[in-house]
């Protein structure tokens, strides 16, 4: 599966659901809130925008917002909510695309960082969010933990979501360290419908090497938007990377957090 061919128009035209899901106020109020303290009064850019779940209200909060997006339907989705002069947009891929100008603030929400299926292009993307960064700029990653701990041997799925008409289940390639997430949508008759996404998933040791490969130091983890304790039972965090300030004279030292 190409991931044009997955971030088709008939999943741009389903995947916004407000006030539902991942568009649920308690799921988006403490993503923006954050994002925005992190921004620290600069701009921001999202790597794989989408239809703007995210930048839209980040923009509210009066962060400027810049968008890279692979799939020009999910970008057509974004424009009945906000046009290119308030969100600009370029199209291309989030390892190699630049946009114009320098951010305090670049971020992957969602597990979008494993849709990239190498290790080679998501090591890219730490290289590139940091070419666009400013010196003291911070890289920002939610993802989710690969549950591997729950497949006994000789088990090739793990289901993760069982939902009033909808189940999403996981099939693993530990051998290459690849996923497919299988979204299964029904209703009251025998039909349902399937969507599926593939996905390279990556461990968070992995991940901060990849940081460090690209320059960065990583500032914080935690296992939601809140700050909740990152621990073994963790299913997802959120990372924190920064490009470490320069010193010189009269340079204060950049922040550090635990």
């Amino acid at each position: 599966m190409e991931q044009e061919g997955v971030w088709d128009a008939a999943v741009a035209r389903s995947y916004d659901t407000p006030g539902t899901g991942m568009f649920a106020p308690d799921v988006l109020a403490p993503t923006v809130t954050r994002l925005a303290e992190l921004a620290d009064g600069g701009a921001a850019l999202e790597f794989a925008i989408g239809t703007g779940r995210v930048a839209v209200p980040l923009a509210g909060h009066g962060v400027p917002v810049t968008g890279i997006e692979l799939s020009e339907p999910m970008v057509e989705r974004l424009r009945t909510k906000a046009g290119e002069a308030a969100i600009p947009v370029v199209i291309g891929d989030m390892a190699t695309t630049t946009a114009p100008g320098t951010y305090s603030l670049v971020y992957l929400v969602y597990n979008t960082i494993s849709n990239l299926l190498t290790q080679a292009e998501q090591v890219e993307c730490f290289r590139n969010a940091a070419r666009h960064l400013t010196p003291g700029g911070r890289f920002v990653v939610e993802l989710w933990v690969p549950e591997l701990r729950t497949l006994p041997p000789g088990r090739a799925a793990t289901v993760w979501q069982v939902d009033a008409g909808y189940v999403g289940l996981d099939t693993y390639d530990v051998l290459n360290q690849r996923v497919v997430s299988h979204h299964f949508h029904f209703g009251a008759t025998e039909q349902a419908r399937l969507r599926r996404s593939p996905h390279r998933y990556i461990w968070p040791a992995e991940l901060d090497l990849m940081a460090q490969l690209a320059g960065f130091e990583r500032e914080s983890r935690h296992a939601d938007w809140d700050g909740a304790e990152f621990t073994a039972d963790s299913r997802s965090h959120v990372s924190v990377y920064r490009i470490p300030v320069k010193q010189w004279p009269g340079a204060s030292s950049a922040r550090q957090q635990p």
